[in-house]
């Protein structure tokens, strides 16, 4: 298998002493120049490092580029209503091109609590909230009626594609998430060695639901020198964050990777 590279634009860093806000335009163009297959934004309402919103970034990086595909790195559904979410995909879905890749995820618990207390809702109940807005997501990105209260049904216009929804973590309920909704799985830092035996729980879970198995995609692997070979155990994409406020060279190493698998 030919794996995909993707690049994490420099919006963010968990690590507060070295934040990293990059020429967000710069790099989108600089992505697209070394042919990887994908630019990515992080995503928090409040984190524990400076961060942009991650709506705002792809749509920059959608205005500047044209064939590169634009990634929620992952989207916090559980910090939005599901239809302002589906608002601001299908939304950027129009303006891209159909180029969105949708990342969902719960939230690092390394960021803590405040981003969630501040929109209003609570950490502790982000999977639940997760769950349901996954339930209707599609079907409100595509512009069809859904149910997003207990006893209220919205539509949105106009409706969009449906971007590829990837379901992002590494314990075993955000896998079987994966395996119920998603038609990806985004793992953090997964080894090479751990490969098979998550595709081998992916595709049991996916037959519990009678669904495809999930593209297995890794973000930051140990060794980006390895992507043939992860490639070769089943993954389909690799996601390189920046390694510090320096992109430029950090995406010049992704083009001379992104030269050698191609």
């Amino acid at each position: 298998m030919t794996i995909k590279l993707g690049l994490i634009l420099p919006t963010s860093t968990p690590d507060p002493a070295r934040p990293v806000l990059g020429d967000v335009g710069a790099a989108a163009r600089a992505a697209e120049a070394a042919g990887v297959e994908s630019v990515w934004s992080t995503d928090h309402l409040i984190a524990s490092a400076p961060m942009l919103d991650s709506t705002v970034v792809l749509a920059t990086a959608a205005a500047v580029t044209s064939r590169v595909k634009i990634g929620y790195g992952v989207m916090l559904l559980a910090l939005r209503p599901v239809a302002w979410a589906a608002k601001q995909v299908s939304s950027l879905q129009h303006v891209s091109g159909d180029r969105v890749l949708l990342g969902v995820g719960t939230g690092n618990p390394a960021h803590g609590d405040v981003g969630w207390r501040a929109a209003g809702t609570t950490y502790k109940d982000r999977g639940r909230r997760t769950d349901e807005g996954l339930l209707v997501l599609r079907d409100l990105i595509a512009g069809r009626p859904a149910r997003v209260a207990e006893d209220f049904e919205a539509a949105i216009a106009p409706g969009a594609t449906v971007p590829p929804i990837l379901v992002a973590g590494d314990g075993e309920i955000a896998i079987e998430r994966a395996a119920r909704f998603g038609d990806g799985w985004v793992s953090i830092g997964l080894s090479l060695a751990d490969v098979p035996a998550r595709l081998k729980l992916l595709e049991e879970l996916a037959d519990r639901y009678e669904r495809p198995r999930p593209s297995v995609s890794i973000v930051a692997p140990p060794d980006p020198a390895q992507a043939a070979a992860y490639g070769e155990a089943g993954v389909e994409r690799l996601i390189l964050a920046p390694s510090g406020a320096g992109w430029e060279r950090d995406y010049e190493q992704a083009a001379e990777l992104q030269a050698r698998i191609s």
